[in-house]
């Protein structure tokens, strides 16, 4: 599964609009976050790995790699 389907479950699971989940961002690494960053974010699935790990912990969620 890639970085946009993780997000996007996350999303969907939380009632998490891409306006929300900017501003849980934006409140979390002061960083400038946006809904249409959040959304070009998820439509070139060009997450980083540790954008999807904060977005997971934020809200509750653990990230298992396993082999």
């Amino acid at each position: 599964m890639n970085s946009k389907e993780q997000v996007k479950i996350i999303m969907v699971k939380e009632g998490l609009t891409a306006k929300q989940l900017a501003e849980l961002l934006a409140e979390k690494t002061g960083k400038h976050y946006t809904q249409q960053s959040i959304l070009h974010k998820i439509s070139l699935s060009s997450f980083r790995f540790d954008e999807v790990r904060m977005i997971a912990e934020l809200l509750g969620y653990k990230i298992n790699i396993e082999k």
